[in-house]
């Protein structure tokens, strides 16, 4: 196997929950992990190992994101993702359903950065030393945004109860 193999195996699934968790639509996830690793595959010759490769990818993942979505102007909602059926209890599944729609439209709506770093370090799976490295700031910084996006969601859930 080669080294991009490798790197292909060893990171699309991260990449892709990743992207899936900044989309909310698999079928963009699936497109713009593609199009991460073709530009990776590209670029690997400029890749001079200064931060760790998966912050590498997800930096590349995030600027295609964001390059799609300004192109396309296009955010998805949640109501875009099928609900995988649950047939045991109608009122939990309900209750799960709206509650993990607030927890979306809540996340959607805070601010940048903690919007980015809270799903950095919840789908990404990121050390705070790496998402401060994608930010340029320090892993300090990473955890103590992290912890206030926390406490901003937090505070937003209590309040629609």
């Amino acid at each position: 196997m080669t080294e991009i193999e490798d790197v292909y195996n060893s990171y699309f699934k991260d990449v892709y929950f990743f992207i899936y968790g900044l989309s909310k639509d698999k079928h963009i996830a699936e497109d713009i992990t593609s199009e991460t690793f073709m530009k990776a595959i590209k670029a690997i010759d400029g890749f001079k190992g200064e931060c760790d490769i998966k912050v590498w990818l997800f930096q590349i993942a995030k600027n295609t994101y964001y390059s799609y979505i300004r192109k396309e102007k296009h955010w998805q909602d949640l109501d875009s993702v099928p609900e995988k059926e649950d047939d045991f209890d109608l009122e939990k599944t309900v209750s799960a359903s709206e509650a993990s729609k607030k927890a979306h439209e809540v996340l959607q709506n805070l601010p940048e950065p903690y919007k980015e770093v809270f799903i950095l370090r919840v789908y990404g799976e990121l050390s705070f030393k790496k998402i401060g490295a994608l930010f340029g700031k320090t892993d300090n910084w990473a955890c103590v945004t992290y912890h206030r996006a926390k406490k901003k969601i937090r505070e937003e859930m209590r309040d629609d109860e």
